[in-house]
């Protein structure tokens, strides 16, 4: 089973905006189907935004060879950022 890291629309905010879940989810679901495991959320919604990542569930997932989609990729970054500053 092909495992990739994105994105899973979890709920919706004021103003329409939607949080997110980044999930280990197989590749072939559907983006809100049932995911193996929740690693962290992004919530665009609140001004700065928040990305929070467990860094241990991360590393175990891409150690088992899952792939990152490339939003997930930069959201991980960014986040990287904001702890190292």
């Amino acid at each position: 089973m092909e495992v990739k890291i994105r994105l899973q629309r979890a709920g919706k905010s004021s103003k329409g905006r939607y949080n997110y879940r980044i999930v280990a989810i197989s590749r072939t679901k559907a983006r809100d189907s049932k995911h193996l495991e929740i690693i962290g959320y992004y919530d665009a919604a609140k001004n700065p935004a928040i990305i929070s990542v467990d860094q241990e569930k991360l590393d175990k997932w891409i150690k088992n060879g899952a792939q990152m989609s490339s939003t997930v990729k930069s959201l991980v970054k960014k986040a990287d950022k904001a702890i190292q500053a």
